[in-house]
């Protein structure tokens, strides 16, 4: 067969490893992969997704943490898997009269807080024509949970105000808010 130009060569796997005609490590000259398919018992493959949706408001002026409604369940089927929970969350934030106002969304397993890093909004209110502050907006996280269980897992965000003088509300007039597990083998 006629080639033009330089004639195509074999391209060997670079630091491959090849047993039973499987490969389990190799390098990708040009980053591209068409599919994987990965042997039994390695770790990665998506095993199941649960979502929860809620569209019910949660208003508070509260600083103590209060559930806001949101909420999935998920039974892992091994205690060496994982469990990435991703969190679309409306939430808005007022406060009558100039200066900040803000709350806080936690992420929370069970009794347990596995989630309140840089989960806060907060607003400054310009002086100038507006009296109040008034804003909306979603937050969103991906978390990844290593729960060392087999148990059944309920996964939630709480809120709150930073300073009784504002108002923390999540869903605000409906809007739907949604979490998502996926249970990723171990």
């Amino acid at each position: 067969m006629p080639f033009i130009g330089n004639k195509p060569t074999a391209v060997p796997l670079t630091g491959a490893d090849l047993t039973d005609g499987i490969i389990t490590s190799a390098k990708i000259a040009d980053g591209t992969i068409a599919s994987v398919d990965l042997a039994s018992g390695v770790g990665g493959k998506v095993l199941q997704v649960v979502q929860g949706i809620t569209t019910t408001q949660v208003s508070i002026t509260s600083v103590t943490w209060t559930d806001s409604t949101l909420t999935a369940s998920i039974t892992p089927s091994s205690a060496s898997n994982k469990i990435l929970v991703l969190v679309n969350q409306h939430f808005n934030i007022f406060r009558s009269g100039l200066g900040y106002a803000g709350g806080s969304i936690r992420l929370v397993r069970g009794a347990t807080t596995i989630y309140s890093g840089i989960s806060s909004f907060e607003k400054y209110a310009e002086v100038g024509s507006g009296t109040q502050v008034n804003f909306y907006d979603y937050f969103s996280l991906m978390y990844l949970d290593s729960p060392s269980s087999t148990s059944a897992l309920t996964y939630k965000t709480q809120q709150r105000s930073y300073d009784p003088g504002d108002r923390a509300m999540t869903q605000a007039n409906s809007t739907q808010s949604s979490i998502t597990l996926i249970e990723i083998a171990g």
